[in-house]
Formats: C-alpha cells, structure tokens, sequence
C-alpha cells in the first residue's frame, strides 16, 4: 500500500498525457482510500471508489461524511490542505496519480473540477474560458476552443455577443454554467463537480442537471451532491457514505456503492435504507 503526500511535484506527466488520448478503458479511475488525513484528524477511511468511464457517479451522504474530502483526492486538490496525507492509491488511467513524476497542475487539465460556488473570475467572459487554456500554453486556435466549450456548456446562445462583458456580470446559473465551460476547454477525461447546484434556484438547477446529461456523452463526471433526488435524476452509480463517531472524532467512510437504482431500491445496508427513507441526514 503506498503512501502520498501533499507535496506539489513541478514536473512533466507526460505518461498521463499520453495515455488520456487513448480508448478509455471500463475504469477512469480507481480510487482506494485506507485512510485520509488532515494532520492528526482521520477525515475519511476505508473507502474505496471506482469511477467508470463515461458514466455519471454520485456521492451523497450527511455532511461531514468525506464526500468532498474524497472528490478533491481525485485531482490533487487536497495537497493544497496543510497537513493532508493518505494511505491508499488513487489510478487514473491505470497510472499514480501520487507518483513523485506527477505534475497536478497537469494532472487537473485531464481530471476537471466545477465548485459548489460559481467562481468566474474578474475578467471577460472569454477570458473566462480561456484562462485554463492559456495556463496550459494552447499554441491553437484560441478563439474556436472558447466557442467550442461554451457551446458545450450550453452557454453559446446567452452570451455570443458580449464576449467582453465581466463574468461576475452573468446570472448564478450562467455563472456556473461558464465555470464548466472553462473547466471543460482543456478537453479533461474526468470532470468532478462538488455540489455543483446547491447555490442555484430551481430553474437554473434543472439547466445543470440537462447539461450533465449531455456532458456525459463526452466526459466521466464524478458528482458530490446534498440533494438525494438529484442523484436518482442523473447519476449511473452512487456511493452512500457516513460518518463514524464511535471513537470521539467525525471520520467519514464508504458505506455502500453500487447502481442507483439498486441504492434507492434495493439498498444492501441498513444504514443506506434508514438514510434514503429520511430517517437521518
């Protein structure tokens, strides 16, 4: 069982690169979690988390339970965390992604993330969309990944014609909805979003929800979420977890995972059935 730190590694990853441009194989990521650390807190433990390709996977859970804390394991974004280490392994691709020869800020090009809040930046909208793009160096055609991507993101329509308009001008849903354009200019493999409508009303949530759905046809989206019904509506798997407080402290660990349909029907553990049934959350 390796170990992983938190140590940002500014070095190439070129054997991910390479292998991102292959036939996606049944798995995109395999996701083994002995435990997770925050300096002597035990956040998650024994959970272990397959993402198949070209599928939509769902956390749900109560809060506290390590859903987000296991999301971000996906993509790095716990190495920003002072004190974060685990024992376990995260694959993408078959590859390491703890493995010293691994660049995140690479690595978050293939493995895309959207955010609870919406957090477009202070900048036009195309430099919204563009801002991964040029992180990364795109020697391309700038201008047709930007209309490609809000194109994708459902954003073409709205704001074709004020390109130059702020992004905080935008409304909450349209500014998410340009978070996932930027998030998806750079062509990620994986896109993991973390509650990515819980600060939207309900219209602009179902245009979320839609755009998942269509996004799926081209992406792997792993999908933290609050919001039990959201789940049912668009996710293939879903994997319940809970929190155990049996020694003092709030350690979050997997309970269940499998096909939705069989978590909101025909739940195995008795936790997954007392959680769905409303008896906690």
């Amino acid at each position: 069982m390796n170990t992983a730190s938190a140590t940002v590694q500014a070095v190439p990853m070129p054997v991910v690169t390479a292998m991102a441009s292959r036939e996606a194989p049944a798995l995109a990521i395999d996701c083994q979690i002995a435990t997770l650390h925050y300096g002597d807190f035990l956040a998650v433990r024994d959970s272990a988390v397959p993402i198949e390709s070209g599928k939509i996977t769902g956390f749900i859970g109560p809060s506290g339970c390590g859903k987000s804390t296991v999301l971000r394991s996906l993509n790095r974004m716990n190495d920003l965390i002072h004190g974060f280490r685990f024992t376990g392994h995260v694959h993408f691709l078959g590859q390491d992604i703890y493995a010293k020869a691994i660049d995140p800020v690479v690595l978050r090009r293939h493995i895309g993330m959207v955010f609870q809040q919406p957090n477009p930046f202070a900048m036009s909208i195309f430099d919204n969309v563009a801002f991964g793009l040029r992180l990364n160096r795109f020697k391309g055609n700038l201008a047709e990944k930007v209309e490609k991507a809000r194109r994708g993101a459902a954003l073409w329509d709205e704001v074709k014609d004020k390109l130059k308009a702020n992004g905080l001008s935008l409304s909450g849903g349209q500014q998410q909805r340009l978070c996932i354009a930027r998030a998806i200019a750079t062509e990620p493999t994986v896109l993991l979003m973390d509650e990515p409508c819980s600060a939207l009303d309900p219209i602009a949530t179902r245009r979320v929800e839609e755009l998942m759905l269509e996004l799926k046809e081209r992406y792997t989206i792993a999908m933290v979420t609050h919001n039990m019904r959201q789940a049912m509506r668009g996710a293939d798997k879903t994997a319940f977890f809970s929190v155990d407080i049996s020694q003092g402290g709030r350690t979050g660990y997997l309970v269940e995972m499998a096909d939705t349909k069989q978590i909101f029907e025909a739940p195995r553990e008795e936790l997954t059935k007392q959680y769905i049934s409303g008896q906690f959350s």
